[in-house]
């Protein structure tokens, strides 16, 4: 998996790497088991400071996407909480249809782009 950041986005860094961890998983590109790149390693080959990965892996374990070892580094461990991952999406959605309706986005168009989405990523096909 390819990690690459937007250094002139608005986005915090740590959030561009939590997010495409994310979706790597989401794509399959990595499962649960694999070993990420050390702290240090991700951080010399993107080209940013260390505390920053460090805060993408501490929030991603927050979040139940990885789990970190002091021997193996930090590892795909997605812990599976089906109530506690529904309210989340729940959060998340409400923000992104209010954004949606804002905006003048139909219903049924919004509805459709979910379920495009949602076959892309179990079809296994790349997202950005």
């Amino acid at each position: 998996m390819i990690i690459r950041v937007d250094f002139d986005s608005s986005e915090a860094i740590y959030l561009q790497l939590c997010k495409q961890i994310i979706i790597g998983i989401a794509n399959a590109e990595i499962k649960d088991g694999d070993n990420l790149p050390s702290v240090r390693e991700l951080a010399e080959e993107v080209g940013i400071n260390m505390h920053t990965v460090n805060k993408a892996y501490r929030l991603l374990r927050q979040e139940g996407y990885l789990k970190v070892d002091r021997r193996h580094g930090a590892i795909i461990a997605v812990e599976v909480d089906q109530v506690k991952a529904q309210l989340q999406l729940a959060e998340e959605l409400k923000l992104s249809l209010a954004k949606a309706i804002s905006k003048g986005i139909p219903r049924e168009v919004a509805l459709e782009m979910v379920e495009q989405i949602y076959e892309i990523y179990l079809n296994g096909n790349s997202v950005s």
